[in-house]
């Protein structure tokens, strides 16, 4: 059974970084994308970012260029680097996992990431 676990959520000002991890165990991991979700208060869940398993990534148009992901097939983790930080990045990240980009089927239990201005 694939499980996924986040960390590195918190309250951070604005214009500062967070770095969420999110080890995956269960699975082939090398043979999954990845991806990283968010669901704001009132808000339905968006895409923030994904990764292929050959590496390939995408971006939310609002987050290219301050939030990069990566993954480390090694350790079987997937991680979101965001910088520059807004107000509005403040949601609930979750971490998921599918064959393809196309559809993640499972996920984890989210993290909270709350900027204040």
């Amino acid at each position: 059974q694939v499980q996924l676990v986040e960390s590195g959520g918190g309250l951070v000002q604005a214009g500062g970084s967070l770095r969420l991890s999110c080890a995956a165990s269960g699975l082939i991991f090398s043979d999954y994308a990845m991806g990283w979700f968010r669901q704001a208060p009132g808000k339905v869940r968006e895409l923030v970012a994904t990764i292929t398993s050959g590496g390939t990534t995408n971006y939310l148009a609002s987050v290219k260029g301050r939030f990069t992901i990566s993954r480390d097939n090694n350790k079987n983790t997937v991680l979101l680097q965001m910088n520059s930080l807004k107000p509005e990045d403040t949601a609930v990240y979750y971490c998921a996992a599918g064959r393809s980009v196309a559809y993640f089927g499972s996920w984890g239990q989210g993290t909270q990431v709350t900027v204040s201005s």
